[in-house]
């Protein structure tokens, strides 16, 4: 038994008082006279036998009392456990990914955790707390109230062994003090086996809540699979973690309006496509009704509308009428310029130039066009039936690391189709095996057959480049080929119009490093910002001559459709949805671990650190007995005789 305030135990020795007032009786006899003498003095001794007795007895109880009285001011106790006396230092991981939505005994999994530790930990206790996005050093549970009850979910999380280093961090070095790092997490599969490194100074303790809910569908992703003049098919993508369900809706909603709606079965993963109009702005929201996650049953995208692609002709002697017919109007601003009308000022405005049959390209016009390249501009070159071989291939070497060789005058037949190039992707809806083989009078040798898009029979490049830059290894002109009246023409020319442009995707994942070309032209000093009703975000960009680059990454953190602006200027709209690595609702088994205590409570684990500071108090016992003495000496007082 140990003692809180030992040093009253020193009033103990006032207890001799009693006794020396006991031992030396300081009251005086008087002295009475009686006839019977002898009578007297029997009464006498049986008086003072009784008497003596019940001083003794009265004596003992009220130096009991006394002592039970000082023993109680000096709180004794008993400690449960050998550390009672170490300080003790808590720091609690908080897990608030999207996964703690899930439903628990008492609402959900985050919120329990909350609860748990506003209602168990004492108000004025220091403890640091962290998050996946913030983090509270040494404060106390009453400091941390409000931002405990307005803590929302976070759309990432840290790895299990970041939070383990961090943990350890924010611990004040008290030398003897026991360590607490309590981590309370559903502890979510990751792929690699979960393992925290052994360290003696270092009390882990795993709060694993338990979810009640056995089912969650989410949305992953969606995807145009066809796009015609008049309409789009979008594919929606959806998974499930559990048994089959059977008609699951998914809703299509352009900003509020409900636009159609889907019925599916899903056991592991489902799809549903949706047709809408084409040339139309969509900010669209795909929603499903699901009892499980919350932050997966919404999906967000959007289709803006698309500007005139912006495409100049270069020529010299050569006819561009069959440029004009693919490029059209409706969606192309299609301009020809002869080489010696042209205004260079032009060249950094367009998506896509094409040279058409030159002779010789100058220095002034290879250094404008490499800077139209490095700029994000796309570029074609036909070279003419007779070029000037050295300007041609400076400027080829600086486009597409390629050259030409000498001319080749044998008839050539373009027989091989890339259908793996970029350039082509999507194009074809089968792979052409019967077409109508155009031919070459004369082309040129490419120095590398790496990048062809279109062969000859004898697997030499008619047509190379990469996603900015090609060339045609021949002129186009009806008295050198016949591919201008090839079915070729027209995918292989348009899709280069249309790739020249570079338009933003339809949705972007928070977390991941966006890079999204937003197609205009600024002022030097302008910046552009990404705006919702409840958000402004001002996001790391660069600006070039006809776009502005945006890089974006933890910002935006919260889904939905947000406006791209030049001032107020509403340039286009983005989508950002959040990452579905949460949906999974498979988890560790801690069991399997040897250095930390596990819980399913964090309640649970707070009373087990609090129980070994706690002792049992026993100066309460002492305070009964002391009150049981009482009533004994006023019981002998009155009633022994």
């Amino acid at each position: 038994m140990q003692y809180k305030n030992p040093e009253l135990l020193y009033a103990l020795f006032l207890l001799v008082i009693p006794i020396i007032i006991h031992l030396f009786q300081l009251r005086r006899f008087q002295k009475v006279e009686f006839t019977n003498v002898k009578f007297l003095k029997s009464v006498k001794l049986q008086t003072r036998k009784s008497s003596q007795l019940k001083k003794w007895i009265t004596l003992l109880t009220r130096i009991l009392l006394l002592a039970c009285v000082v023993i109680a001011f000096a709180q004794p106790f008993i400690p449960n456990t050998e550390d009672f006396n170490d300080a003790q230092e808590t720091v609690i991981y908080l897990d608030n990914s999207f996964s703690m939505e899930a439903k628990g005994s008492n609402g959900t999994l985050l919120n329990e955790a909350i609860q748990d530790i506003i209602n168990t930990l004492p108000e004025d206790e220091s403890i640091s707390l962290f998050t996946n996005d913030a983090t509270f050093k040494n404060t106390t549970v009453k400091a941390l109230k409000n931002d405990l009850i307005q803590l929302t979910h976070s759309p990432t999380q840290l790895n299990y062994d970041a939070v383990y280093l961090k943990g350890k961090q924010l611990f004040t070095n008290l030398g003897a003090a026991t360590q607490n790092l309590v981590l309370v997490s559903d502890f979510q599969q990751k792929g690699k086996p979960l393992n925290f490194e052994v360290d003696s100074t270092i009390q882990l303790k795993l709060v694993q809540p338990k979810s009640v809910i056995t089912t969650n569908i989410s949305i992953d992703s969606v995807y145009v699979t066809n796009a015609t003049a008049e309409t789009i098919d979008l594919n929606v993508k959806l998974s499930n973690t559990a048994t089959p369900i059977d008609n699951v809706s998914v809703s299509l909603f352009n900003d509020d309006i409900l636009l159609t709606k889907s019925a599916i079965d899903i056991n592991k993963e489902a799809e549903t496509t949706f047709t809408i109009a084409n040339n139309k702005v969509i900010n669209g929201k795909l929603v499903i009704d699901d009892a499980g996650l919350q932050y997966d049953n919404s999906f967000y995208f959007n289709i803006n509308s698309k500007p005139k692609i912006k495409v100049l002709a270069i020529n010299e002697n050569a006819d561009d009428s069959f440029l004009g017919r693919i490029y059209t109007a409706d969606e192309f601003d299609y301009n020809s310029f002869k080489l010696n009308a042209l205004n260079f000022k032009l060249i950094p405005e367009q998506n896509l130039i094409i040279l058409n049959e030159l002779e010789t390209i100058s220095d002034a016009l290879k250094t404008a066009l490499i800077a139209f390249k490095n700029d994000g501009g796309k570029l074609l070159i036909i070279p003419s039936d007779t070029i000037n071989l050295n300007s041609y291939n400076q400027t080829l070497k600086e486009l597409i690391t390629n050259e030409f060789g000498n001319q080749n005058t044998n008839e050539k037949r373009i027989t091989s189709i890339n259908y793996n190039h970029p350039l082509l992707a999507n194009a074809f809806y089968s792979k052409v095996t019967n077409f109508q083989y155009p031919k070459i009078e004369k082309s040129y040798h490419f120095s590398s057959i790496s990048n062809a898009v279109l062969s000859y029979e004898d697997g030499t490049p008619f047509l190379v480049g990469n996603t900015n830059a090609y060339a045609f290894s021949s002129a186009l002109n009806s008295e050198n080929s016949n591919f201008k009246n090839s079915q070729l023409i027209i995918p292989v020319l348009y899709n280069m119009g249309l790739q020249s442009l570079k338009l933003s995707q339809l949705y972007y994942t928070i977390g991941d490093s966006n890079s999204i070309a937003v197609q205009t032209s600024i002022g030097q000093d302008d910046i552009l910002t990404l705006d919702s009703d409840d958000i402004s975000v001002i996001p790391l960009q660069k600006t070039y001559s006809k776009s502005v680059i945006l890089e974006t990454e933890d910002y935006p953190n919260t889904a939905g459709i947000l406006n791209v602006k030049n001032k107020e200027q509403v340039l286009q709209n983005l989508s950002f949805n959040y990452n579905r690595a949460e949906s999974n609702l498979n988890y560790y088994d801690l069991g399997t671990l040897n250095n930390a205590t596990i819980d399913s409570s964090l309640a649970a684990t707070i009373n087990t650190i609090k129980s070994n500071t706690n002792v049992n108090a026993l100066w309460k016992w002492f305070v009964i007995f002391a009150l049981v003495f009482l009533i004994v000496e006023i019981l002998l007082l009155k009633f022994l005789k």
